[in-house]
């Protein structure tokens, strides 16, 4: 397993997102890393292939900043579209570097943020059914509410990846490093 410290600003990676049980969920094919924090790392994207695990494949259709953190069970998407930005917030273990790939176990439940400011928590149904099958233990149970709870008081802040402006800054650093954007 790599660290933080084996990647570079402007590198590309891909990002597996795995379940609870070890299998692999969803593959992005790419990731360019913007900024490299102590504690978390920025990447952007766009057009980007993805990989279901049922072999289905499809193609991101806007330009998206993507913010992993090291010890938070969550990680933000970022998604920058004609109608505004919108964020997908994805309650999911830390993320580890691996085999230049960012993997992480994703745990269902997800926040989404609409551009007039209104948010959505989603996919409870599915928490519910993978806790049952998968036997996610109490302590993942409590982690996982907890960080959603952390994040949805992180949203209402404006803090961390929710600062208002960020998105731009970081869609200027991506397009210096990408030949993907037009």
């Amino acid at each position: 397993m790599d660290n933080i410290d084996s990647i570079k600003i402007g590198q590309k990676l891909e990002i597996h997102s795995y379940k609870h049980d070890g299998k692999l969920h969803r593959i992005w094919d790419e990731a360019v890393v913007l900024d490299i924090k102590d504690d978390y790392i920025v990447c952007g994207n766009c057009k980007t292939n993805v990989t279901e695990s049922d072999g289905r494949t499809w193609k991101t259709k806007e330009p998206a900043i993507l913010y992993f953190y090291k010890d938070k069970w969550y990680n933000v998407v970022c998604q920058i579209k004609e109608r505004g930005i919108y964020y997908y917030c994805n309650i999911a273990s830390p993320f580890i570097i691996d085999e230049n790939c960012i993997k992480y176990i994703d745990y269902d439940l997800d926040l989404r943020i609409f551009p007039d400011g209104a948010f959505r928590i989603l996919d409870r149904d599915e928490y519910k059914y993978h806790k049952k099958i998968m036997h996610y233990s109490k302590d993942i149970d409590k982690i996982t509410f907890f960080e959603l709870s952390n994040l949805i008081e992180t949203y209402k802040k404006h803090k961390g990846p929710f600062k208002k402006g960020l998105e731009k800054y970081y869609y200027s650093v991506y397009q210096e490093y990408s030949d993907k954007v037009k």
